[in-house]
């Protein structure tokens, strides 16, 4: 049986050095070195690679002044992946065996909602990303992704369905999207999910991580390593770059990506994904169409057994640059652009949950740069899976363990 539990905890900001600044790069270590204290100050796993120009990497340690308190809404969630919030102020939380569950405003846990598909929950895989349908109100869908179980193996899928009035169960359930090709592993399913401005869905893929699957985030007619773009039903949004193209799958929105669990637009309509790179090469990108995010042909860091990528470099003609990048990484999943009115100062800042150092990221970016970075909520020591913002300005975050909790960070 669980146990679930509230309880509060009222925090003050983390000590920070230093205020964000754009000094010339003078040594990979510390490319952000001048007038002000990087972030970042180990050393790097890969630390004979050069950043592509000044302040892609360890960025300058900021400080906000925003006072804020954490609660601690639900306890006794098993490996939570995702939070999405309801416009009353309820939130949906996804458990990666398969369940769904509702979570009221004062932390009162539902019984999981029926008619959620079978999954795959080996390793990275399970009931993954929920968004609610950009009409919601009216329509009351909502979308999944999540590992299906195949024949040969299984893969990321999307399904859509409908919340009964009482929040109990799902109806009209509609898997709108298989990805291809299926494959016997556990890792890399990708899964975000984000509808843009446009009303179209993107869904993020990884490549499955095995060294006969990366190849994939290349091919053109391998759904693997790519970001995705569909209409609300499941179709190829018409402007997809690769429609027609002879060998293209007509889902991709741009290629070369490794595992993107964090997925977000900010207030001018631009997508930005936090991908998971190898040792040392997390990537902070901006997605634009059609383009080509590298990987494994180009990356930072290296292997997890500290040799290099084989055949990799890490600028290349053709290939975007990530806008940051990360060096020892942060194991990013779930993104939010703060746009809320309850924390001003925080107001276009990009959140980003840290899995390996086991904190929240905030990223300030400027004229497209990031030029100051401050992890919160390491002394609590939770791998942070989710983050997103609340009809409140509140910020909702899940953390990634057995015993998974729900966190509401609100001003103090």
């Amino acid at each position: 049986m669980k146990n679930f539990g509230f309880s509060v905890l009222t925090l003050s900001l983390a000590a920070g050095l230093g205020t964000a600044c754009s000094q010339e790069a003078s040594t990979a270590q510390n490319p952000s070195s001048g007038n002000c204290t990087p972030l970042e100050t180990r050393t790097a796993n890969a630390p004979d690679q050069k950043p592509a120009f000044a302040g892609q990497t360890r960025a300058c340690a900021i400080t906000s002044t925003t006072a804020f308190q954490v609660e601690t809404l639900a306890t006794g969630l098993e490996k939570p992946w995702a939070v999405e919030p309801l416009p009353d102020g309820a939130l949906l939380v996804t458990e990666k065996p398969g369940r769904l569950r509702i979570i009221s405003a004062t932390g009162q846990v539902g019984q999981p909602i029926t008619g959620v598909p079978a999954v795959d929950a080996r390793g990275q895989g399970g009931l993954l990303d929920v968004v609610l349908s950009p009409s919601f109100s009216t329509d009351r869908t909502i979308f999944w992704s999540y590992s299906e179980p195949r024949n040969g193996g299984n893969g990321t899928s999307v399904a859509r369905g409908v919340l009964s009035q009482d929040r109990t169960s799902l109806s009209q359930v509609q898997v709108i999207l298989r990805t291809m090709p299926t494959f016997n592993g556990d890792k890399h399913f990708g899964s975000r999910l984000a509808f843009g401005p446009d009303g179209n869905l993107y869904v993020t893929m990884g490549e499955r991580s095995e060294l006969m699957t990366r190849p994939q985030a290349q091919h053109m007619d391998s759904h693997l390593g790519k970001i995705l773009k569909i209409t609300p039903s499941g179709a190829p949004a018409p402007d997809n770059p690769f429609v027609g193209q002879a060998g293209a799958l007509p889902e991709i929105w741009t290629v070369g990506h490794r595992n993107v669990q964090s997925a977000a637009f900010d207030a001018e309509g631009k997508l930005w994904v936090v991908e998971m790179g190898p040792q040392g090469g997390d990537e902070l990108n901006l997605i634009q169409k059609g383009k080509n995010y590298g990987w494994p042909l180009v990356t930072y860091g290296e292997e997890y057994s500290g040799k290099p990528v084989p055949n990799a470099v890490t600028q290349k003609e053709g290939f975007e640059q990530p806008v940051y990048y990360w060096d020892p990484v942060i194991a990013p999943s779930g993104a939010q652009f703060y746009t809320g009115d309850a924390f001003p100062e925080w107001r276009g800042s990009l959140f980003v949950g840290g899995l390996k150092d086991k904190r929240l990221v905030r990223l300030k970016i400027e004229n497209g740069k990031v030029t100051g970075e401050e992890h919160l909520l390491a002394d609590r020591g939770q791998r942070i899976r989710d983050v997103r913002q609340g009809p409140d300005g509140a910020l909702y975050v899940v953390t990634d363990q057995s015993n998974g909790e729900l966190w509401k960070i609100s001003p103090r």
